[in-house]
């Protein structure tokens, strides 16, 4: 058979790749006769590709071919008688037509063609080829002759072994059934009664053999499996009743004591102990919560932590640890007639999800059986899913508890805000609607409350999402506060002195306050108002009039509002419209421009350098199709505001029209705002039946696309019933308007004050970084003869301490960027060292605890906004005259 594939692959390897290389060879010569014919005609240098090919490769093949021709001579004189022939038609025909082309040798080239003399070589190649392979082609034919007689020799060889074979072994069959049918018969009576589940059989029988040879053995194996099955059949009863023993366990050292009183009598074993893994200050213990038949005297250590002694060992390899040989000293066992020392020794750990849950350690006074540690190793994943599951419940019991304390906390905070509503109640009646929308979003805490009562395998994950959403509540509720309170505090103060009207007020400082009023009250009415819009889609009460829109008339509306702006920011703002954008669309002018003007706002705010772009544009034809339902005929136009502003992070991009959330919630943060604007310009792109979506990268800005489509006539005037989906972890991008800027404060004569003594001369330092809040402080304090220095924020008065602490007095704002009140406070008292400088904390929070965290970051007093100024006075008398007690 070995002789007979040599010649197989003989055939096909050497036969098959004579032929190839023959062919290959002569190929290449029609190559180079083809490529030699085409340039000759054209003079085109490419016709010259295939005969540099061939002349190149000839050679090659024919050496290889040469080679595999090495054991026939014959045919290698031949293939030698060729080789002359190519390169005699190489030299006189095609270099030298080649060469005759290239210097415009026509005369010679006509003379060639004439004789003739390259063809007459070419058809003597062709006649050497076809004898040359005619030869090949004989001795293959031959070979695949005796080949196939090789084959046939082989089938009869292999018909006589297989009778031979067949009839032998039917003789031993023969002879070796009657040997052994005996002893199978007992095996399958034995292994049917195993599968029936009718009978029963009895596992401790065994199959007993008097011969010597392979029944002997198939007996031996039968007896092996009565005894692993018996063995398999103590592990599954026992893992059974161990299993039925966690049910109604509520307690996790309840479950660990009937764990190691039921198994430790399964295993022989005098002596038994759990310990339960326990964290602490990010450290991991290992307590003793239950032992079997441990007395109080023993001396049972009660905790140990990863890799200390065996027992941390085996949590922290994982792996169980079998000890046999145990020394004399090592544990004693009591009884009633005297004391023993256990031989053997079995800890194992405890795993759930690869974690170690518990470990446990057992002692005997015999060895451990296998079948003792195979019901371990089942029980590890069963006992430390039964821990997991109790501690789990015992944790919802805890969370729960936790989440009835958080919302009492909302409710605190819910009432707060309607105490901080009554206060405003003369100034902004429409603000009750707030009100409503706070006790919406209590009476939703608490029916949430009473679902987490109802559902406890999903408690965990909803406490966790309650003490955020409390926590972004909270900060929106501060946040809210502080908007409010800015605007209203300039309002209050100015007014104030405006009613007191002393004679030296001259009419350009009366028109200055009055201007700071306007601007302020300005900008309570437009909180006052995102209030009341995002108040009325709630309640679908928010109204869609549809109306013809002059589209042509929305990018001069549009600059018209916004090129001041971008001439103060010393940004450049462009409008691009498409050529083919409809003149006209039906839909809500009003919604539609406010929508614009929230999406304007926020990419100023947001822009310190470079663009904003308006860009309006007809909407792609599958966005068409998907908000008109297939229905095309009406247009539909994507409007883009784009920025080079800050961006949005990626994972926020999704999150940033939902209600009450910020990307930068705290009070500290840079850009203000209440997180209303893109939560209203969500909405109302839904009432207008389209879609607003945002592409940004931070650092590179923001593109805000708007898809309207224009709506029917008849949709005039319909109620919308909207419910707004408040999420629970969500963050804004909205801004109100560009950043705040000091107004420069009016030089003013001292009043004529009783305390004007006290005041007069004064340094103070107000670190405060609304203008308006600036400009009513400073005029206020100059008028009592106090020079005042001005700080934007916590770190700008930090540097001015530094270079100048001969202040008598600061005012400290509590919410500020780059660095709040707080933080500001603490470094001055502690990295300054200024324990004696008085400081008044100005907040507009008016949350639980704020003044015990100004006390406790350093503040001596604390004056909440809106400002009484007599209120602020009298604060100032207190502790200017204790300094000049002190001094």
């Amino acid at each position: 058979m070995t002789d007979l594939q040599n010649e197989v692959d003989f055939v096909a390897e050497h036969d098959i790749e004579i032929h190839d290389l023959a062919n290959q060879i002569q190929k290449n010569v029609l190559d180079m006769e083809t490529g030699m014919r085409g340039y000759v005609l054209t003079g085109n240098d490419e016709y010259l590709e295939p005969y540099n090919e061939g002349n190149r490769n000839w050679l090659d093949n024919y050496n290889n071919l040469h080679s595999q021709l090495a054991d026939n001579g014959a045919q290698k004189r031949n293939l030698e008688e060729i080789k002359p022939l190519i390169l005699d038609w190489i030299n006189t025909s095609g270099e030298y037509m080649i060469n005759a082309k290239k210097g415009h040798k026509t005369t010679l080239i006509k003379q060639y063609f004439a004789k003739n003399t390259g063809k007459k070589i070419t058809d003597q190649l062709r006649t050497q080829f076809d004898s040359f392979l005619a030869t090949e082609k004989e001795s293959t034919t031959k070979r695949i002759n005796k080949l196939n007689e090789h084959t046939n020799n082989l089938k009869l060889i292999l018909y006589a072994l297989i009778i031979l074979v067949t009839v032998f072994t039917i003789a031993i069959a023969v002879f070796l059934s009657n040997s052994i049918v005996r002893t199978i018969k007992q095996v399958v009576n034995t292994i049917k009664g195993i599968t029936d589940t009718n009978s029963e059989i009895d596992l401790t029988s065994r199959i007993k053999v008097n011969t010597r040879d392979e029944t002997q053995e198939l007996a031996e194996a039968m007896n092996q499996l009565l005894s692993s099955l018996e063995k398999h059949n103590w592990v599954q009863k026992s893992l059974t009743d161990i299993s039925t023993l966690y049910q109604g366990i509520t307690d996790i050292n309840e479950l660990s004591r009937v764990f190691i009183s039921k198994l430790a009598p399964l295993f022989q074993a005098a002596y038994g102990v759990v310990y339960l893994r326990r964290e602490q200050g990010g450290e991991v213990d290992f307590v003793k919560v239950a032992g079997y038949a441990i007395a109080d005297d023993d001396l049972v250590k009660t905790h140990f932590r990863y890799g200390e002694g065996i027992v941390g060992q085996a949590a922290l390899d994982k792996r169980i640890f079998l000890i046999d040989q145990i020394p004399d000293d090592h544990f004693k066992i009591t009884t009633g007639l005297g004391a023993s020392s256990p031989r053997n020794l079995l800890v194992a750990p405890i795993l759930f999800e690869d974690r170690v849950e518990a470990v446990v350690e057992f002692a005997a006074l015999q060895p451990f059986q296998s079948e003792h540690l195979t019901l371990l190793d089942l029980l590890q994943d069963k006992f430390g899913s039964s821990i997991s599951t109790v501690a789990g419940r015992m944790e919802v019991e805890r969370l729960l508890a936790e989440s009835q304390i958080l919302t009492e906390e909302l409710q605190a905070q819910s009432e707060e805000l309607q105490a901080q509503s009554e206060e405003l109640q003369m100034q902004q009646e429409q603000l009750r609607l707030s009100n409503d929308y706070l006790e919406e979003q209590k009476e939703f805490a608490e029916q949430r409350a009473l679902e987490l009562k109802k559902a406890k395998d999903e408690l965990e994950d909803y406490s966790i999402k309650l003490k955020m959403s409390s926590q972004y509540k909270t900060d929106f509720l501060a946040n809210m506060s502080h908007e409010l309170r800015t605007p209203l505090n300039s309002i209050l103060i100015l007014s104030q002195m405006l009613m007191e009207n002393n004679s030296d007020m001259g009419g350009e400082e009366v028109a200055e306050y009055a201007r700071v009023v306007n601007s302020s009250g300005a900008d309570l009415l437009r909180l006052i108002d995102d209030i009341l819009d995002l108040s009325k889609i709630e309640a679908g009460k928010i109204e869609i009039l549809t109306d013809e829109v002059n589209v042509t008339e929305i990018p001069q509306t549009m600059k018209n509002m916004f090129n001041p702006m971008a001439a103060k920011k010393n940004l450049q703002f462009e409008i691009k419209t498409d050529p083919s954008v409809p003149p006209v669309i039906t839909t809500d002018g009003q919604r539609l421009q406010q929508i614009l003007k929230n999406l304007l706002s926020n990419a100023f705010k947001f822009t310190e350098q470079g663009s904003v772009t308006l860009q309006i544009e007809p909407a792609p034809s599958e966005k068409a199709e998907k908000l008109l339902n297939n229905q095309t005929s009406k247009p539909v136009l994507a409007i883009s505001v784009s920025d080079t502003g800050i961006g949005i992070p990626a994972e926020k991009q999704q999150i940033i029209f939902d209600a009450f959330q910020q990307v930068d919630g705290t009070t500290n943060r840079q850009y203000g705002g209440t997180g209303l604007g893109l939560s209203i310009c969500r909405e109302f792109t839904r009432l207008l039946g389209g879609e607003l979506e945002v592409q940004s990268e931070p650092q590179k800005g923001s593109t805000f696309t708007l898809y309207i489509p224009s709506r029917l006539e008849a949709e005039e005037s319909v109620p919308v019933d909207v419910q707004l989906a408040m999420q629970e972890v969500a963050v804004t991008n909205e801004v109100n308007e560009g950043p705040k800027t000091v107004e420069p404060s009016l030089p003013q004569a001292e009043e004529e004050c009783p305390d004007g003594q006290l005041f007069k001369g004064k340094r103070v330092l107000l670190v405060e970084d609304d203008g308006r809040n600036v400009f009513a402080l400073v005029t206020a304090l100059e008028r009592k003869g106090v020079k005042v220095q001005v700080a934007e924020h916590g770190k700008e008065a930090i540097e001015i301490l530094q270079k100048r602490a001969d202040y008598d007095l600061v005012f400290m704002d509590i919410m500020m960027p780059v660095m709040g009140g707080y933080e500001a406070m603490k470094i001055i008292r502690e990295d300054l060292g200024m324990h004696h400088l008085p400081i008044i904390a100005l907040t507009a929070k008016a949350m639980k605890g704020e003044r015990d965290k100004c006390m406790e970051a350093g503040a001596s007093d604390y004056i909440m906004k809106p400002l009484n100024i007599d209120q602020l006075f009298s604060l100032m008398r207190v502790w200017l005259t204790e300094q000049v007690i002190q001094d």
